[in-house]
């Protein structure tokens, strides 16, 4: 166990040259730099949040859905049926025609009802309008509140204004008590999100969100545990920008405002097109690979953010391409139409839309 835990942290991966772990052991007094134990912090922090958000939802975003006339709603049921459900569960959920064949002997019920079986047996496990009002209003709210703190705390560092203090000093550089609060609180909210997955109806994008926010935590706890968090503070900033629009847009289209819809899309994608193929590359790259090249120099965990950090860039121009399809074919049908597929636009094409429909 001592020698894979002295392959994982070996020094010449996480540190620049002629820098060791004994260098960042002893720091001046009331200087502290990043250490992986810090991280435990976001797990009871994430339970924590959990909590919040089912409370949140049950007090404040339920009767908010109800009082613009977002009720609970429960569809038609599939009536029970032991045969089918057991087809429905251990086989496939869409059942071809030699399927609905022998289940139609079987049963003795014509095609067609067994067709309707498992078209009710599968709306069963959509979650409705009310949910999906309520899980939106909560994700709004956090994106809101963190982009807001983040900006705030953000607005009074040098790093903000002059990217190379990302890299002065370098790993030499205090983890202050509000970045470590902005980046422990991201990090708690995904382990959350990933948390809430399997208390929540299970949906057909079920791994690719876990795998997506598995790579979230990944990326923020790589980026603490090497001491990049003030740049990292940067892409975090840069994301949280345009999440609360979509989550705002989403709402309104469950609420049935579509001018408000089709106005907080548009006003979304202009932040999105700004955040993530503007700033990110001219701000955030530029910093990652040319500034900390002349400042820091490169080094094996150097080499690996910057391939993460332009594996994002891709998806950004995926996505934006994705956002401007839907906003053409908004302009061209006279309102957004947001997709019907519930899988989704952050992790893939289909799979890339279900973020507007979750």
């Amino acid at each position: 166990m001592a020698a894979l835990s002295a392959w994982f942290w070996n020094e010449r991966f996480w540190l620049p040259h002629n820098v060791t772990w004994a260098d960042l052991e002893n720091p001046a007094p009331g200087v502290e730099y990043p250490k992986a134990g810090h991280l435990f912090t976001a797990l009871p922090l994430a339970l924590g949040i959990f909590v919040v958000r089912i409370l949140f939802e049950r007090f404040i975003a339920s009767p908010c859905a109800r009082s613009l006339h977002i009720h609970q709603g429960v569809g038609r049921r599939a009536q029970p049926n032991a045969v089918l459900e057991k087809v429905f569960t251990s086989i496939t959920k869409n059942p071809d025609s030699r399927h609905l064949d022998g289940l139609s002997k079987q049963l003795d019920w014509e095609v067609r009802k067994v067709q309707r079986w498992f078209r009710h047996r599968r709306n069963q496990d959509k979650p409705s309008t009310h949910t999906k009002f309520c899980e939106s209003m909560w994700r709004f709210t956090f994106y809101l509140c963190i982009f807001t703190y983040g900006f705030q705390f953000l607005w009074q560092s040098p790093w903000m204004w002059d990217t190379r203090h990302c890299w002065y000093g370098y790993p030499y550089q205090a983890m202050t008590s509000g970045l470590y609060h902005y980046y422990v609180t991201e990090l708690a909210f995904y382990w959350s999100l990933m948390f809430s997955q399997f208390t929540d109806i299970k949906r057909k994008d079920f791994l690719i969100m876990f795998i997506h926010h598995l790579a979230t935590v990944s990326l923020i706890s790589f980026s603490y545990v090497n001491n990049m968090a003030r740049v990292g503070s940067l892409v975090l900033c840069v994301h949280d920008a345009s999440d609360f629009l979509l989550e705002a847009a989403k709402m309104a289209n469950y609420a049935k405002y579509q001018r408000l819809c089709d106005f907080l899309f548009i006003v979304f994608s202009v932040a999105f097109f700004i955040t993530r193929l503007v700033i990110y590359p001219i701000w955030v790259l530029n910093s990652t690979m040319f500034e900390s090249w002349a400042i820091v120099g490169p080094y094996p965990s150097w080499w690996l953010f910057n391939v993460l950090l332009l594996v994002l860039q891709v998806l950004h121009i995926i996505w934006s391409y994705l956002i401007a399809r839907i906003a053409i074919k908004a302009i061209l049908r006279g309102k957004t139409q947001f997709a019907s597929s519930p899988s989704g636009m952050r992790e893939g094409d289909p799979v890339f839309l279900s973020i507007f429909v979750q």
